[in-house]
């Protein structure tokens, strides 16, 4: 089994911070009762920069706190919006954090590795939310037809999930320039791993 890093555990923490303060910047839609956030965007950034299994650690404290009733997601808290509209969205985020940290740290870096990041984290950091996000809303509003829950919970969030990929992939990459994965949480260097 994999040591723990206090280093690993202490980032998981401000990145919890991170995705709290990012919760707070939203749109709300007249058209939808899930509001537009940045949300998304801190969690591509966690999974590619902190990795599978820090990021989801990251993730998974921060929906502890809202379980536990704080009021830190754009001000809210508690069972009532995990089971709320966009409940959905927010059970993907560890699943979502873990598949971006698990792929982003498999990549192999080169002339591609924004190309590569866009894609891993739109597929998982977008796309990869609509089914339970989209199923779920449609569920607890009484949606009855796919075109509604489509409208209300999916094609108006695209455009601004792909920007957010974008950034995303350009914040990570400057990242990994100077520090690696593995350098932030305070693991060794990998010498050799499977690369896409």
């Amino acid at each position: 089994m994999k040591s723990i890093s206090t280093r690993g555990l202490i980032f998981s923490a401000l990145f919890a911070a991170v995705i709290i303060a990012i919760s707070y910047l939203k749109i709300v839609l007249p058209i939808s009762p899930v509001p537009i956030t940045l949300t998304t965007l801190a969690i591509m950034l966690t999974g590619a920069i902190l990795g599978a299994r820090y990021g989801t650690l990251s993730v998974l404290l921060v929906l502890l706190l809202v379980a536990a009733g704080f009021p830190v997601l754009g001000g809210r808290g508690g069972i009532s919006l995990l089971i709320g509209p966009s409940a959905g969205f927010i059970w993907a985020w560890p699943f979502a954090t873990f598949l971006i940290g698990f792929f982003a740290q498999r990549i192999k870096k080169d002339q591609y590795t924004f190309v590569k990041l866009l894609v891993i984290t739109f597929v998982f950091g977008s796309l990869f939310l609509y089914p339970s996000g989209v199923g779920w809303l449609a569920y607890k509003t009484g949606i009855d037809s796919l075109s509604k829950a489509l409208t209300g919970g999916m094609w108006p969030f695209l455009p601004g999930d792909f920007a957010k990929a974008l950034v995303s992939s350009a914040v990570v990459t400057s990242v990994w320039k100077v520090y690696s994965t593995e350098r932030i949480i305070g693991l060794p260097e990998k010498t050799a791993h499977e690369s896409v």
